[in-house]
């Protein structure tokens, strides 16, 4: 770190609080979660901070738990501090399914209602898997963050509930979905028509949950 600081780095500080681990149920991972945020700058001078609650079964940050402690972590940390803060996205479903698109989604809104400032990317099929991990996830992410700024928060959770409760019983048949090379043509680095096709479906289940583009 020190070196780090002498160097005049940026300096990002991870952590992923583990609900249903140690640090216990919804509630108390919150409370772990939002120290963890202000120690990344004790400890380590941070530049901003990477958060990222993980569901200890799923090994997902966007179960209806982990999405309920990152909003409330965050939107204390947005409204007491000046901590720039950012987020993990572990879906549980591979890229070019509908499952992946409606996950993040799900994390977008959150971090976008709760005041988050850096949306950080996808990594698919909880980010384990090599080569599944696509620029279609971060687009959904982008457009849904778009989408959702400056929404009433009553309107958010009814779209979150819906949201969510659509793909939560899918957890453990998650469909693998493809990798890169599978589901883009990597000489011109653009999406197949058949992840078209998914993405454009994904966004009108989005639409008859309420959410507006």
């Amino acid at each position: 770190m020190a070196h780090y600081q002498g160097n005049s780095d940026i300096i990002m500080d991870e952590q992923m609080p583990i609900f249903g681990g140690y640090a216990g149920g919804i509630e108390e991972t919150t409370i772990v979660d939002i120290a963890t945020h202000i120690n990344a700058f004790v400890m380590s001078n941070a530049s901003w901070h990477l958060d990222g609650p993980v569901h200890i079964r799923w090994g997902s940050t966007n179960t209806r738990e982990t999405l309920q402690i990152a909003g409330w972590a965050c939107a204390t940390i947005s409204e007491f501090t000046d901590i720039i803060s950012g987020n993990q996205y572990y879906p549980c479903a591979g890229p070019c399914t509908e499952m992946c698109l409606l996950e993040a989604s799900a994390q977008s809104i959150t971090d976008t209602a709760s005041g988050r400032e850096i949306l950080s990317g996808v990594a698919a099929a909880k980010g384990v898997v090599q080569d599944k991990t696509t620029g279609m996830e971060a687009r959904m992410m982008g457009e849904v963050a778009r989408a959702t700024a400056g929404m009433n928060i009553d309107d958010v959770n009814k779209v979150l509930d819906l949201l969510v409760s659509s793909y939560e019983g899918n957890y453990a048949n998650a469909p693998e979905g493809k990798t890169f090379q599978e589901c883009y043509d990597v000489a011109t680095v653009t999406p197949t028509d058949e992840y078209m096709k998914v993405y454009d479906g994904a966004r009108k289940k989005l639409e008859e949950f309420g959410l507006v583009f």
